[in-house]
C-alpha cells in the first residue's frame, strides 16, 4: 500500500515537472497525453487505496515517512504520508474529479496556445492538495494549504491578458491569506499547548487534560474555544465561508475546468477537512461548536439567496457551491462530523458534473455565459441536458440522487440537535433547501427551454460536445446518480467502525417522517415550479415580485460595497500617500533622486570649466600658481 500511496501523491506533481520541463520538446498532443497517463496511474493507485480502506472496514492506515525537513533543538517535524479512511476518502475524490478534468481539458482548451503552463498548474494544484490531506502533522498541512492558494491564484489568472481575471486572481489569493493568518495563530497556539504539531498526538493530549485558559483582554478564555475559533476562521477563508466568501463567484474568471476542480474537490474543501480532521477539538469545545453552526447556516442561507439573481451561469454553481459548503459546516457544528463529510464526498461529483456541463454548453455557445441569451438548449445538446438534470436533481436532493442521502444525513442531526443550538439553524437550512431548488429550476429552465434567445448565427454553431469531454460527464453523472447510495452505510450507519479514530463519527439520526420528508417534497415542488416558471425568461416579473429585495441581491448582500469601503479604498489612499509623500517627495527626494540630481546638476556646472581653449588653461594655471604662493606666504611658509 505504501508503493500506492506514494504514486498516488506524487504522480501529480510529476505530470507537473513534465509539463514544465519538456514543453519544449514535445507536440501539444503528446504533451497532453504524458500528463493525463501520469493522472491516470495516480488515480488508479488512489483508487486502489479506496477500495482497500473500503474492504478493511475502516481499520486502514498507512505511513510512510519521506524526511525530516525540521530540526531545531528539541522540535522536529517529519514529512510524511498518512492514509486512514478519511484521508484515503479526500484522495480518492481529488484524483478522480482531478482526472476527469485533465480529460475533459483535452478538448475545452484545445484552442489554446500556452497549454503547458495551464497542465503544470493543474498538476502542481492536485500535488499540493495531496499533501493538505495527507499530512500527520499541520506544519505540513500548511505547506499544502498556501500551496494550493498559490495554485488557486495562477489558474484563476491563466488568462492574465483579460483584466478581470487578474484582479480575481489577487482578491482570491489575498483574502485567503486572512483566513491564513488565523490559522497560523491556531497552529501556534496548538503548539504551545501541546508543545507538538503532530495532529493524532497534539488531540490525545488535549483530550487527557483540560488546558490552562488563554488571558484575552485581561479576561480568561477557554484555551479550546480560542484554538476553535483560529481555526473555524482559517476555514472559513477557504471553504468560502459568510464574510469571507467573496472571492469564490470571482474565481469563475478561470477556465471553467479550473473552477470544476476548484470548487468540486480541491480547495474549497479544504476547510471542511480541516475541522473535521479537528472533530476531537470542537467536541469538547460549546462556543467554537456554535459558531460553526450558525456561520454554516446563515452561509447557505446568504449564498441561496444571491444564487437566485445570478444571470451568469457559472456564478449560479458557484454561489450553490457557497450555499453547499454552508450545509457542510452546520453537519460539521452539530457534531454530524461524518455527515458533513458524506456530503463532501457526494458533493464532489454532482458539483463537478454541474461546471462541466455548464462548459459544455459555454463551449457550445462560443463561450457565452449570459443565461438570458440562451434558451431552447435541449434539442440540440439533448446529452448535455441529461447530464445537467443528473447533477441538478443531485443537488437539490431527489430521492435516490446522491445528494438526497447526504443532505437528508445533515438536517436529520440539526434538528435533533435544537436542544443544544435551537431551531434558528435548521429552519435556515430548509429555506436553504427551498432556495437551492428554485434557482437550480431557473437555471435549467433558463439555459435548456423554451425558445432559443440566441443569435440566428449563434444557433447555427451550437452542437453536443465530443467524446472527450462527453466521458467525464458521463462518469461524473453516474457517481452523482450511485454514491449516495453505496456509500451511505459506509460513510453515516458504519459510525466509528468506518473511521477508525480519525473523526467523530455519530450515528446518525435516520426515521422517515414528516419532517424529514416535508423538505424534500417541498423542494421537489419548487424545483418542477421553477423549471415551469423559468422556461421563459421572466426577469422582470422576478425583480417586481421581490420588490426591494431584487437590488440588495443582485449587489450580493452589499459584502464587496462593503469590504471595498472599510479597506481596499482606505489602503489605497494610505498607500498613495506613503508613496507621493512618503517616497517621492520625501524619500526619493533628499536621498537617491536629490543625490543623483545633484550630482548631475554640479558636473553641469563644472563642464562649463572646460572650454578646450589654451589662454584659459593657461590663466587657471597661473591663477593656481598664485593662489599656492599666497597659501605658502600666509601659511608660515610651509603648507599643512
Amino acid at each position: 500500500m505504501k508503493l500506492f500511496l506514494k504514486l498516488a501523491v506524487f504522480g501529480p506533481l510529476i505530470s507537473c515537472l513534465f509539463a514544465g520541463l519538456f514543453h519544449r520538446q514535445l507536440s501539444k498532443t503528446a504533451l497532453i497525453r504524458f500528463c493525463g497517463f501520469f493522472m491516470g496511474i495516480a488515480t488508479l493507485a488512489g483508487s486502489t487505496l479506496f477500495m482497500k480502506m473500503v474492504k478493511s472496514g475502516g481499520a486502514f492506515a498507512v505511513t510512510v515517512p519521506l524526511m525530516t525537513w525540521i530540526e531545531i533543538g528539541d522540535f522536529s517535524a517529519t514529512w510524511a504520508l498518512s492514509a486512514d479512511p478519511l484521508s484515503v476518502v479526500m484522495i480518492f475524490l481529488v484524483l478522480v474529479v482531478s482526472f476527469l478534468v485533465h480529460l475533459y481539458s483535452y478538448e475545452y482548451m484545445e484552442g489554446e496556445e500556452d497549454l503547458s503552463r495551464y497542465y503544470a498548474y493543474l498538476g502542481l494544484f492536485t500535488f499540493a492538495m495531496l499533501m493538505l490531506v495527507s499530512a500527520q502533522d499541520l506544519l505540513q498541512l500548511f505547506f499544502g494549504w498556501e500551496g494550493v492558494g498559490v495554485c488557486s491564484y495562477l489558474l484563476i489568472g491563466y488568462w492574465y491578458e483579460k483584466e478581470s481575471a487578474n484582479q480575481a486572481a489577487m482578491k482570491a489569493f489575498l483574502v485567503n491569506r486572512v483566513g491564513d493568518l488565523f490559522l497560523v495563530m491556531g497552529m501556534a497556539g496548538f503548539f504551545y499547548l501541546t508543545q507538538t504539531l503532530e495532529i493524532g498526538k497534539g488531540l490525545s493530549l488535549l483530550q487527557s487534560a483540560v488546558p490552562e485558559p488563554f488571558v484575552v483582554l485581561g479576561t480568561p478564555v477557554p484555551a479550546l474555544d480560542v484554538l476553535g475559533i483560529l481555526f473555524l476562521i482559517g476555514a472559513m477563508g477557504k471553504s468560502a465561508q459568510l464574510g469571507l466568501h467573496t472571492w469564490l463567484p470571482d474565481a469563475m474568471e478561470g477556465p471553467t475546468p479550473v473552477s470544476a476542480l476548484i470548487h468540486a474537490a480541491t480547495m474549497v474543501t479544504a476547510g471542511v477537512y480541516l475541522i473535521a480532521r479537528l472533530s476531537p477539538l470542537y467536541l469538547d469545545t460549546t462556543f467554537a461548536s456554535t459558531c460553526v453552526v450558525w456561520v454554516g447556516a446563515l452561509t447557505a442561507f446568504a449564498a441561496g439567496t444571491i444564487a437566485l439573481v445570478q444571470n451568469d451561469i457559472k456564478k449560479v454553481i458557484a454561489y450553490s457551491t457557497c450555499s453547499q459548503l454552508g450545509y457542510m459546516f452546520l453537519g460539521l457544528g452539530v457534531g454530524a462530523y461524518n455527515g458533513a463529510v458524506f456530503h463532501l464526498f457526494t458533493h464532489g461529483f454532482f458539483k463537478a458534473l454541474l461546471f462541466l456541463g455548464a462548459g459544455a454548453v459555454i463551449h457550445s455557445m462560443s463561450n457565452e455565459q449570459d443565461m438570458r441569451k440562451m434558451g431552447g438548449l435541449y434539442r440540440p445538446m439533448k446529452m448535455t441536458f441529461a447530464f445537467m438534470l443528473i447533477g441538478s436533481l443531485a443537488l437539490v436532493g431527489f430521492p435516490l440522487f446522491s445528494g438526497f442521502y447526504s443532505k437528508e444525513a445533515i438536517l436529520a442531526s440539526a434538528f435533533a440537535a435544537q436542544d443544544q443550538y435551537g431551531l434558528g439553524p435548521w429552519v435556515l437550512s430548509i429555506i436553504s433547501l427551498v432556495l437551492t431548488a428554485a434557482y437550480t429550476g431557473r437555471m435549467l429552465g433558463m439555459t435548456f427551454l423554451g425558445r432559443s434567445r440566441a443569435d440566428e448565427a449563434l444557433r447555427a454553431r451550437i452542437h453536443e460536445p465530443g467524446l472527450m469531454m462527453n466521458f467525464p460527464l458521463a462518469l461524473l453523472a453516474l457517481g452523482a446518480l450511485v454514491s449516495g447510495m453505496l456509500g451511505y452505510k459506509k460513510f453515516l450507519m458504519g459510525g466509528k467502525g468506518f473511521w477508525g479514530d480519525k473523526i467523530v463519527a455519530p450515528l446518525i439520526p435516520h426515521h422517515v417522517g414528516i419532517v424529514e420528508l416535508a423538505p424534500t417534497v417541498v423542494g421537489i415542488c419548487v424545483f418542477v415550479l421553477a423549471l415551469v416558471v423559468f422556461r421563459k425568461w421572466k426577469e422582470k416579473k422576478l425583480a417586481k415580485s421581490i420588490g426591494f429585495m431584487e437590488r440588495f441581491l443582485v449587489n450580493k448582500w452589499y459584502f464587496d460595497a462593503l469590504y471595498q469601503a472599510l479597506f481596499v479604498k482606505p489602503v489605497w489612499w494610505l498607500g498613495q500617500l506613503f508613496w507621493v509623500f512618503g517616497d517621492q517627495k520625501g524619500i526619493d527626494a533628499i536621498g537617491p533622486d536629490g543625490l543623483t540630481h545633484k550630482a548631475v546638476e554640479g558636473s553641469l556646472k563644472l563642464r562649463r570649466s572646460y572650454t578646450g581653449l589654451l589662454p584659459t588653461y593657461i590663466a587657471a594655471l597661473v591663477m593656481g600658481v598664485l593662489l599656492l604662493i599666497v597659501l605658502i606666504l600666509f601659511g608660515g611658509g610651509r603648507l599643512g
